[in-house]
């Protein structure tokens, strides 16, 4: 579904040549690709990789899911309370990266994280199928799991809990928008002498460049 841009699915250091550029542009970029991704990658075109770091700057990495994306950045949802949740939340410094291998192509995205509002994380929840609903509540993500039973009572005694009813979203449960500072486009070239564009914002613009390969 497109809506405008928005798309849902259910010092210049180190390059040369810098332009001002519309601030639009780079998200208008990033919808042309992930269009021709959403095609050659039926399956989980929107999957990125997505880096946290902790209070002492150790990195983390983990595939998820991009739901929504417009000029106000990229949104992921997880819950809050997991390793990622908990590192977004404390250090808000994150990395994500597209690849799309048939396509040959990567996009790669810096900035902060903030989370989404109550209402957008609502909206998006009530979409998600009741089983992914119950399971937001049974899990306790990241922590040690004593069992594998020992998750499936917690999911049978929270089916019991809201049987015939709506599953409300948990508290702890909710979404990340990270608003873009840099944003990389790599394309692979013969010979390792790939293009890579970069886009870096710089107050209300984004000045554009090149970066050896």
């Amino acid at each position: 579904m497109v809506r405008g841009r928005r798309r849902e699915f259910n010092g210049q250091s180190g390059y040369v040549g810098p332009m001002r550029v519309p601030w639009s542009e780079p998200f208008t970029r990033f919808a042309a690709v992930f269009e021709q991704a959403r095609v050659a990658h039926p399956k989980d075109p929107n999957a990125m990789t997505l880096a946290t770091v902790d209070a002492q700057g150790r990195p983390s990495l983990r595939v998820v899911l991009l739901k929504d994306f417009d000029e106000q950045g990229f949104v992921f949802y997880t819950n809050h309370a997991s390793r990622k949740g908990r590192e977004a939340l404390s250090t808000k410094a994150v990395a994500l990266n597209f690849y799309w291998p048939s396509l040959d192509t990567q996009v790669r995205v810096e900035g902060p994280a903030a989370p989404v509002s109550d209402a957008e994380a609502d909206a998006y929840f009530a979409t998600r199928p009741r089983e992914s609903q119950l399971g937001a509540w049974a899990s306790l993500q990241s922590q040690a799991l004593p069992s594998r039973e020992a998750l499936e009572a917690r999911l049978a005694e929270v089916t019991a809990r809201y049987e015939g009813a709506p599953v409300p979203r948990p508290a702890h449960w909710s979404g990340f928008r990270v608003s873009p500072e840099r944003l990389e486009f790599w394309r692979a070239h013969p010979h390792r002498l790939h293009w890579r564009d970069v886009y870096e914002r710089v107050s209300d613009a984004w000045e554009k460049g090149l970066l050896y390969p």
